[in-house]
């Protein structure tokens, strides 16, 4: 039995139900989604095996038909083009934060997380707001100049792991080098003295790494062209341009505590009874900012010593793993202040941070 036919009969059975609300959790993957439905208030059908084209058909038929659908699905590798073909063919769908689904049980399959889905889908729309995490949507503008952003990061890591090939080469060899040993002016001196075949090799590793070099210091300067005029000290154009890049809007951010959490920078919390213990962060939210807040917290330590976040940093009242965690906080005050800064909320001025009068190029 085709998929076709195998549509045309669930849309006779969802039909003869006359029901007036169909709900729909979604697990996709890369060639197939699996589908559980669920009709008002009743026990939810059994999961479905479909192509996206034979979802969005039967969903698009239901919707035509009069019923009222919703759909949801976790945001994935798979981005958010289901979900602007759900909305084209409109249908009601969210797309909620990745979460663990199985409910601690020793099973998972994609039927059972199409079903809890569902379930978490019929709570939310009976007034549970906090059944899951919506997931923000950016436009395609705003998921094209992301992708830009990161594919520069990318390219730099793509660099790193071939200059570290160069160097384990040369280890093997008794060579110990450290740094950019790739570049012109060090290969001159370090190609005289390695044998023929090493320096024929490592040449081959040279030209991968130079056009990586090339290609990434391009994006970089386009994306630092696109940063105000004058930033604070330390902050870096590329810093802030990346950063608003993730941020995608730093408008939909209502107050500080959404802006704390989208960073992943909150820790995480056990309580029970008299008892309270503050754990490590959650690393919820956008990774690639967290990484870059981190660093920012460091040069800041240098460039800005009066910010008052960074104050206790810059003071010394801490070593270790709890310097460590000091710089996590910052980190955090930080993004929340990046986020006023950006939706103009506050002044560099009084957030304690100085603009040079004539900007000297700080490190990004």
């Amino acid at each position: 039995m085709n998929i076709i036919t195998n549509i045309e009969n669930i849309l006779q059975r969802l039909l003869k139900a006359k029901a007036k609300v169909v709900k729909a959790g979604i697990d996709e993957h890369a060639r197939d989604v699996v589908v559980c439905l669920k009709l008002d208030g009743s026990q939810a059908m059994r999961a479905l095996k479909l192509t996206k084209d034979g979802l969005l058909a039967l969903l698009k038929q239901l919707k035509e038909a009069g019923l009222i659908v919703y759909s949801c699905y976790e945001a994935g590798p798979c981005g958010f083009v289901l979900h602007r073909r759900l909305v084209a063919a409109g249908i009601e769908n969210i797309v909620i934060a990745p979460q663990k689904l199985g409910g601690g049980k020793r099973q998972k399959t994609d039927a059972l997380d199409a079903l809890q889905l569902v379930e978490l889908l019929d709570s939310h729309l009976n007034g549970n707001t906090r059944a899951f995490t919506q997931a923000y949507v950016p436009t395609p503008a705003e998921e094209q100049a992301r992708a830009r952003g990161r594919l520069r990061e990318s390219l730099k890591r793509d660099r790193q792991s071939w200059e570290a090939r160069g160097r384990s080469l040369l280890l093997a060899q008794g060579h110990h080098e450290t740094g950019s040993w790739w570049k012109p002016r060090r290969w001159k001196q370090l190609g005289e003295t390695l044998p023929e075949w090493l320096a024929s090799e490592l040449e081959l590793m040279r030209e991968v790494i130079l056009k990586l070099d090339e290609q990434e210091t391009q994006r970089r300067r386009v994306l630092e062209k696109q940063s105000p005029a004058k930033l604070p000290l330390g902050l870096g154009a590329l810093t802030w341009v990346v950063l608003q890049l993730e941020a995608c809007d730093w408008h939909r951010f209502k107050n500080r505590r959404q802006v704390g959490a989208n960073t992943g920078l909150c820790p995480g919390i056990e309580q029970s009874g008299m008892k309270l213990k503050q754990g490590s962060i959650n690393r919820h939210g956008n990774r690639r900012m967290r990484v870059l807040l981190i660093e920012l917290v460091w040069r800041l330590v240098r460039w800005q010593p009066n910010y008052p976040p960074v104050r206790k940093l810059v003071e010394g009242v801490a070593r270790g793993a709890a310097r460590r965690k000091l710089a996590v906080a910052a980190a955090r005050r930080v993004a929340i202040d990046i986020w006023r800064l950006s939706t103009g909320r506050a002044t560099p001025e009084a957030l304690g941070l100085v603009i040079p009068k004539s900007a000297p190029a700080a490190p990004n």
